[in-house]
């Protein structure tokens, strides 16, 4: 990590340690050291089982179970939405509906 500081510091970036998390991955079976210590500017980095980036949901076994809950929980509130908005005496339009 003395590595990394170094070079962002030569190339004009900063990184921030609160907002940096750590996570081990490894789809290993054997029992190993599961907690690591990792510090960034004499700061201990917070270490986590799940990181959302770039809208996709990694976790320390690389499963995507996650992502997947994830995902078909997000889908299924979009379509009690869309349920509620198409009801037989009230709401969108046929057209409306077909249309979205």
């Amino acid at each position: 990590m003395d590595k990394i500081a170094t070079w962002a510091e030569n190339n004009k970036t900063k990184f921030n340690e609160e907002k940096s998390k750590v996570m081990l991955m490894t789809r290993r079976k054997r029992k190993e050291q599961k907690e690591v210590a990792v510090y960034m500017n004499k700061k201990a980095i917070t270490q986590v089982h799940t990181i959302k980036y770039l809208g996709i949901i990694f976790d320390y076994k690389l499963s995507f179970r996650d992502h997947i809950n994830y995902v078909a929980d997000k889908c299924t509130k979009l379509i009690f939405q869309l349920a509620k908005s198409a009801k037989l005496n009230w709401g969108l339009s046929h057209k409306a509906l077909q249309t979205i």
